[in-house]
């Protein structure tokens, strides 16, 4: 199982940029490049805490679990 952070699609619907949403966290913007691109291997729980907050979501709306055949299958 693949676990998938939904910020870059959240942010997409809402229309924000990462980089307006980085300034307004009064976070780096690299650090929301990277929760937004495909490659995320870590994070801080603090740090998902703090972007709900901001998007008033819940954790389970921003992360969801990715079946690896369906993800293959879409490559």
């Amino acid at each position: 199982m693949k676990i998938h952070i939904r910020l870059r699609e959240i942010l997409a619907e809402r229309g924000i940029s990462q980089r307006q949403f980085a300034l307004s966290m009064n976070m780096r913007i690299a650090t929301i490049n990277h929760l937004c691109s495909n490659s995320v291997d870590r994070v801080y729980i603090r740090t998902l805490e703090q972007i709900c907050e901001a998007l008033d979501i819940t954790v389970d709306q921003l992360i969801v679990s990715v079946n690896e055949k369906e993800d293959a299958a879409d490559k």
